[in-house]
């Protein structure tokens, strides 16, 4: 990995796009430190010092300094925008036919996730000022709408880097801003570990190391998730034409186990943490707040229904994305079928059976990673903030940014071989 980065940094255009990623991430973090206006800097030191690691929001938004800067919601709102947008694109016919129109259609869908970025950045921007108003000096009418304009101005703003990041630097801008908001909680992690091995008794040096080969081999264990498919083998007749045969090969059709990734996991976090979500917008009497607490991810119950979640999302993402009765149907028009499977609705069964099989187990590995952190606390007592979704995201990230110089240092090569 070490050489690709070395080899990557010797080209020039690789070089600048390199450099263009982290000044745009620089600004991230930067924004990430500047307060919201007419915020009381006593009333954040005295959160800070009362908080915690944070969930899995807070995190990705770049950590608990997050919380009350003009970067508060990150590039939640429009992760959120462009997962409703996808679920509309099949659930709506008009959308779907925009998605096969090439790039102008697309250009339409990313229009429209746009605009429901900025409605979504307002209904949170109101939701966060609202239940931070005890830390504004003044909570007067201006105040508060000021605190609304800043919070969906930074959302937006957020936004449109991580688009130029897609467009001019290196791999995903929304996934690499995610990356680095989360790499940056990493210090914290690493001072809670050392002050658990210092505070402890005599065996604290030894269940710190048990946690970081534990969490080594979680993402050893990510990588071969992450990685892995399962081949299935497709064969094309071939055509006689005179007496040559054309078009006959083999081939496979590989199907990620991690096809829906984290975003089943965002999905189930997003839907458990809803009733919280509404509490900031009401008053709300203590059975609700009982509720709250039984499901939050903390609790036995909580934590249950959290896998239940993610393994529920992972079939209904993979379900959107694979269409075995399409696949089946575009292999019979080429000529193609699986060895040993009848084409038409045989081939679609059997696709059908291979998919779900190769998701259990995917959902079932992230469902597990997920609950990391919560089994560390109940086991060793610790709060660690660096594990679980969050390995999961940075693993993925990492393997995306490797495989994106890889294919332009590829792409440049053939080019020079070429001229």
């Amino acid at each position: 990995m070490l050489k690709l980065f070395a080899n990557a940094w010797k080209v020039k255009d690789i070089r600048n796009k390199i450099l263009y990623t982290f000044v745009i991430l620089a600004i991230i973090r930067l924004g990430a430190h500047i307060a919201l206006p007419g915020i009381s800097v006593a009333a954040v030191k005295a959160a800070q010092e009362s908080a915690s690691t944070g969930t899995l929001y807070n995190i990705i938004a770049g950590g608990y300094n997050s919380r009350w800067s003009i970067f508060s919601m990150g590039i939640g709102p429009y992760i959120n925008a462009s997962i409703i947008m996808q679920l509309l694109t099949v659930a709506i016919p008009k959308l779907e036919q925009l998605a096969k129109e090439g790039e102008d259609g697309r250009k339409k869908i990313s229009s429209y996730t746009r605009y429901l970025t900025v409605v979504l950045s307002v209904i949170q921007a109101i939701g966060i000022t609202l239940s931070y108003r005890n830390m504004f000096s003044s909570q007067g009418t201006i105040t508060l709408l000021c605190s609304i304009i800043t919070l969906v101005a930074g959302s937006t703003f957020i936004m449109w880097l991580a688009e130029q990041i897609t467009n001019k630097g290196i791999t995903n801008g929304s996934s690499m801003i995610i990356f680095v908001n989360i790499v940056s909680n990493l210090p914290s992690g690493i001072t809670s570990l050392v002050y658990y091995a210092q505070g402890g008794d005599a065996t604290g040096f030894v269940k710190v190391g048990v946690i970081l080969l534990l969490l080594l081999a979680v993402v050893v264990f990510i990588v071969v998730i992450h990685e892995g498919e399962r081949r299935i083998p497709v064969q094309y007749s071939g055509k006689m034409v005179g007496r040559r045969t054309f078009g006959g090969q083999s081939t496979f059709m590989p199907i990620k186990v991690s096809t829906a990734g984290v975003l089943a996991i965002i999905f189930a976090v997003s839907l458990i943490q809803f009733p919280e979500t509404i509490s900031q917008f009401f008053s709300v009497g203590p059975t609700f707040r009982k509720v709250i607490d039984v499901l939050r991810i903390t609790h036995p119950v909580g934590a249950a229904l959290y896998m239940l979640l993610i393994i529920f999302f992972a079939y209904f993402y993979t379900s959107i994305i694979i269409n075995p009765n399409e696949i089946a149907e575009n292999m019979k028009k080429n000529g193609g079928f699986i060895p040993g499977i009848r084409p038409g609705m045989p081939t679609s069964n059997f696709i059908t059976r291979v998919v779900n099989r190769v998701t259990f187990i995917g959902a079932i590995a992230f469902a597990l990673i997920a609950l990391l952190p919560l089994i560390l606390q109940w086991i060793f007592g610790l709060d660690v903030g660096f594990g679980g979704t969050t390995l999961i995201i940075v693993v993925g990230v990492a393997l995306d940014i490797v495989k994106a110089m890889e294919s332009q240092l590829l792409m440049r090569h053939y080019k020079g071989f070429l001229n």
